[in-house]
């Protein structure tokens, strides 16, 4: 594994920074308190507070940044490598009087290099009373700073779990819309197809213009074909393509009426939204005692939601909606989509009109612009 490899996999700058933070922090605390004792309670001192505060506390700080560094680089093996936390535990406890030895000897060198010490008026007793002087301390600063790293390392593992989740998520409803938007095309193609046929032996030349239309219509949902959402105005369109064509084979017995709230125009809904309803009113409104069928196709703004409602006057719902939506295509599909979509804050009802003048479908969803 190269130098480059290792500093990108291992070392993490922000996490280097935190610690000589925190340490600096605790050196400012410090440095606070020997500053009160030196005017009030220990006046006669040997040493200035310069000579004190670059001859001890600044060799130590950055002793204790570099070794915590070579800490946090460790830890991060450790982890990767999943070594078991009864071993890390262990080691940690072994560093964090380690550290303190280190601390020693280093003043030991830098007080020989500086003439301030020979080695031969070394007194280890004296240097032995100095560790265990602050081991204490020193073992709750290095937990202290291998709590930071943990939970440090242990955020960033949260972070990068919820992102992956989050791209996992993404992927997954991509490829459901995919599938359902598949599964959808070839559902009304053959619905549309069945029609055209009835139409070649009663008007060839209808027939073709009815192909050019569902030429068009294919054209525009092939298009958008990877779209979650378009325009309601391309909605629209893409939906004026399929009453030419159903209006075509039920001729005089159909009419439709529109009510789209104008200023909806640019919001994006979900793509084949209005169709599937718009055919299962004509699929289920007509019947024996229906034969004219009147339907009506409002879009408008409801609580800073849009409300879309197909409305018929035809053949009233004698079975459970349920049921009768998970029974077809057309609707299963778009109440599975929908759900991916927005989840628990949209609605979907089918019902008999409370005069019971026909069937009406009401879809209630968030503005996205």
């Amino acid at each position: 594994m190269n130098l480059i490899h290792l500093k990108k996999k291992y070392i993490d700058g922000r996490l280097i920074l935190l610690l000589a933070a925190f340490y600096t922090l605790f050196y400012l605390v410090f440095i606070s308190k020997t500053l009160y004792m030196r005017a009030y309670v220990y006046e006669e001192v040997k040493y200035s507070m310069w000579e004190i505060i670059v001859h001890g506390y600044l060799v130590d700080w950055v002793i204790v940044i570099a070794f915590m560094s070579l800490i946090a680089i460790s830890t991060k093996r450790l982890i990767v490598k999943k070594v078991p936390w009864k071993n890390i535990f262990l080691l940690h406890l072994l560093l964090s009087i380690f550290i303190g030895v280190i601390i020693r000897l280093v003043v030991i060198f830098y007080s020989v290099i500086m003439g301030e010490l020979r080695l031969r008026d070394l007194n280890w007793r004296d240097n032995l009373t100095s560790f265990m002087h602050v081991v204490d301390l020193n073992f709750l600063i290095y937990f202290a700073m291998i709590l930071i790293i943990y939970v440090y390392y242990y955020i960033d593992q949260i972070r990068e779990v919820e992102e992956k989740r989050g791209l996992l998520e993404a992927q997954l409803l991509n490829t459901r819309m995919k599938m359902l938007t598949s599964q959808l095309q070839p559902h009304f193609l053959f619905n549309t197809l069945n029609s055209i046929s009835s139409l070649v032996e009663i008007d060839a030349k209808l027939a073709k213009d009815t192909i050019a239309d569902l030429s068009d219509f294919l054209r525009e949902i092939l298009y958008n074909s990877d779209a979650k959402f378009i325009p309601l105005y391309k909605e629209l369109t893409v939906l004026e393509y399929f009453l030419n064509i159903v209006n075509v084979r039920f001729s005089d017995h159909l009419t439709i009426e529109k009510d789209i709230d104008p200023d909806l125009l640019n919001i994006n809904i979900p793509a084949m939204i209005i169709q599937p309803i718009v055919e299962n009113s004509i699929k289920h409104g007509y019947s024996y005692d229906h034969t004219d069928l009147a339907i009506k196709i409002s879009i408008v703004k409801k609580n800073g939601h849009v409300l879309l409602k197909v409305e018929n006057n035809g053949k009233l719902i004698t079975q459970d909606t349920t049921v009768l939506i998970d029974s077809g295509v057309g609707l299963s599909n778009l109440k599975e989509r929908l759900y991916n979509l927005y989840g628990d804050s949209h609605s979907f009802i089918m019902r008999n009109k409370i005069d019971g003048s026909g069937v009406e479908t009401l879809i209630e969803l968030p503005i996205k612009v």
